[in-house]
């Protein structure tokens, strides 16, 4: 996901950012190197280095931070983020099953009713545009049972 636009917004003590799924806040409290009233913001742009998936930013005294988009998406609990995190490890744990069943590769092409290259794209862990139904599928015909806990969250009023 592309950074378009980002600022620093100190009565707020969170950087704006606009990217390509939404506008997301990203405190200052959450950064490695944090602003001060001593030490404010002096710079902040898009890392074109880093293919405008992070900026950086500058402070009076010359340290420099940069954050990537996957630390905002996370900060922000972005449902796709979330979705591809899981799918992502989903994939990992396919990857490893596969290897350690003992069944061919064809055998488990079949028993999907798939296509090699429909399967290879499944085992894919940079492939986002599959179906956690399809990854279910073949953790199943794999002997993995596959349990989604729902908790509630801590309330922070009760935190200590």
């Amino acid at each position: 996901m592309k950074i378009k636009e980002v600022t620093p917004n100190n009565r707020k003590k969170a950087f704006e950012i606009q990217a390509d799924g939404g506008n997301y806040l990203f405190p200052y409290a959450k950064l490695d190197v944090q602003p001060s009233p001593n030490n404010r913001i002096k710079k902040v742009y898009i890392d074109a280095e880093l293919g405008n998936e992070a900026f950086t930013y500058e402070l009076e005294s010359g340290d420099e931070g940069t954050v990537h988009i996957d630390h905002v998406l996370e900060y922000n609990r972005d449902p796709r983020y979330l979705r591809d995190m899981l799918l992502y490890k989903l994939t990992l744990v396919a990857q490893e099953r596969v290897q350690e069943s003992g069944l061919s590769k064809r055998e488990l092409i079949r028993r999907l009713g798939t296509s090699p290259a429909q399967f290879y794209r499944l085992l894919d862990q940079t492939n986002s545009s599959k179906s956690i139904d399809q990854l279910m599928s073949l953790l199943e015909i794999l002997d993995c049972e596959v349990d989604f806990v729902v908790k509630k969250k801590p309330s922070l009023a009760h935190a200590v």
